[in-house]
C-alpha cells in the first residue's frame, strides 16, 4: 500500500506546495491526506517504519519551545526513512540578527522541505514567500498551527465513525 499512498498525496498538485493554512486544503485534498494517514498508522502499526522518505531532508525550524509538534514531525520523517536537522532559536544565526528570509534560504540547501514555528504570526507566509522549498506551518504566532488543527479535525473523525479502511 506504500506506493498507492505516495501516489494519492504525491501528486503534481502536491509537489512543492506550502502548508500554511487550513483554508489550503480543499476537500478533496483533505480526503486525500486523511486517506494517507490511515495507511500511514496501520503501516506503522504493522511494520514499525518505511523508506518511503529515504534520501529526502526535513528541516526542522522552532523558534519557540514545543515538545509534541517538533517531536511528532521528527517521528513522522524518521519512521518514513528520512533524516532531520533540527535548529533552535538558541542554534540559530538568529541570535547575530539573520532574517528568516536568509535562514530559510540558508537552510533549504541541505533539505527537501522545511517545518518552521514562529511565535510572531505572518513569519511563516515571509519564510515561504523566501524558499523555494516547501514550508510547512507548525504554529504562526496567535496565527495558525494548520498541522494541529488537521490532527484534531483527523482525530475527531476517526473517533465518531472509527477508522476507516485502507484503499489498496
Amino acid at each position: 500500500y506504500l506506493p498507492t499512498m505516495a501516489a494519492s498525496v504525491g501528486d503534481a498538485s502536491w509537489k512543492g506546495r506550502d502548508v500554511l493554512a487550513v483554508d489550503d486544503f480543499s476537500d478533496e485534498m483533505l480526503r486525500a491526506v486523511f486517506s494517507a494517514a490511515v495507511r500511514m498508522r496501520e503501516m506503522v502499526l504493522a511494520r514499525g517504519a518505511s523508506d518511503l522518505l529515504k534520501g529526502r531532508i526535513l528541516a526542522n525550524v522552532f523558534y519557540e519551545p514545543s515538545t509534541r509538534t517538533m517531536s511528532s514531525f521528527d517521528a513522522a520523517m524518521k519512521r518514513l526513512g528520512g533524516q532531520v536537522i533540527s535548529v533552535s532559536e538558541a542554534t540559530s544565526s538568529a541570535k547575530k540578527g539573520e532574517t528568516i528570509e536568509d535562514t530559510v534560504r540558508c537552510l533549504e540547501c541541505y533539505c527537501d522541505a522545511l517545518v518552521l514555528r514562529h511565535p510572531e504570526e505572518g513569519t511563516l507566509g515571509r519564510a515561504a514567500a523566501a524558499a523555494a522549498k516547501p514550508v510547512i506551518n507548525a504554529g504562526d504566532g496567535v496565527g495558525e498551527h494548520p498541522t494541529q488543527a488537521l490532527l484534531d479535525l483527523f482525530t475527531m473523525a476517526t473517533a465518531a465513525v472509527g477508522p476507516a479502511p485502507a484503499t489498496p
